[in-house]
């Protein structure tokens, strides 16, 4: 990231008035002055594209919330949606565990090429990290700035304008943030442990074997939406996202 706040002109019509009430505030205006002290200081801050997750997913499509905790903060790895990295990197971790349940719930795998992600969030899966920035080679840098009060004031947006969503949360840190039950509105909420190999299989709710994307499709189809077409099978091809581990 060169610039701050960057290119907020994606955000009009949509996630725009909330991403601009953050910044008015007194938390968006101190995380203002951190970033851009850092920024003049010489700090490499990634992602590019910080409000990518939520330029992609406007308020008015979301349909499954995904959270995430802060962006790779390797080079050339975030790309502003939770757990995605760019075409022809290496396919982190948490991300190949996420399309290890997703191949064995499906009994197929995901269509791993380029923008299989941003194909979800287009589809309405916000993918959105509780941290937007993070420095280069220091992981969580940022988690302190102030970010979570924007994420707060997403889904008490989300709250107020409510509409049949399911909420997958992996890890404590996701878990933390669980919608409250709204009476009448059907929502459906899924917990497990964090996709990281250091969780995925550990008790009491691994992920591996969850069935979450399996249950969120199911809900979507009896709440009368489209499922989210997990595997990419009508996106178009594009080259690898990621080598193989």
């Amino acid at each position: 990231m060169h610039d701050w706040p960057g290119d907020l002109a994606p955000l009009a019509g949509g996630w725009g008035p909330v991403v601009g009430d953050f910044l008015a505030s007194p938390a968006g205006q101190a995380l203002d002055r951190q970033l851009r002290a850092r920024l003049a200081a010489g700090a490499t801050v990634y992602p590019p594209q910080p409000w990518r997750a939520l330029a992609l997913t406007p308020p008015e499509r979301v349909k499954v919330v995904i959270l995430g905790q802060d962006p790779y903060h390797g080079p050339g790895q975030a790309t502003g949606l939770a757990f995605d990295v760019p075409p022809g990197v290496r396919t982190p971790p948490s991300l190949r565990n996420i399309f290890k349940e997703l191949a064995r719930s499906h009994g197929r795998p995901p269509a791993t090429g380029a923008g299989l992600l941003e194909h979800w969030a287009r589809q309405g899966v916000l993918l959105l990290n509780t941290s937007l920035t993070v420095e280069a080679g220091q992981a969580a840098s940022h988690a302190r700035l102030g970010w979570q009060t924007l994420t707060d004031a997403v889904l008490a947006h989300l709250a107020a304008h409510p509409a049949p969503r399911a909420y997958l949360l992996w890890g404590a840190h996701a878990q933390a943030r669980a919608p409250r039950a709204q009476p009448g509105v059907p929502q459906l909420v899924l917990a497990a442990n964090h996709p990281s190999p250091l969780s995925a299989l550990r008790p009491p709710e691994p992920f591996i074997g969850c069935d979450h994307f399996r249950k969120a499709d199911a809900f979507l189809v009896a709440q009368g939406q489209t499922p989210v077409d997990w595997l990419g099978e009508h996106m178009e091809d594009g080259p690898a996202q990621g080598a193989a581990a």
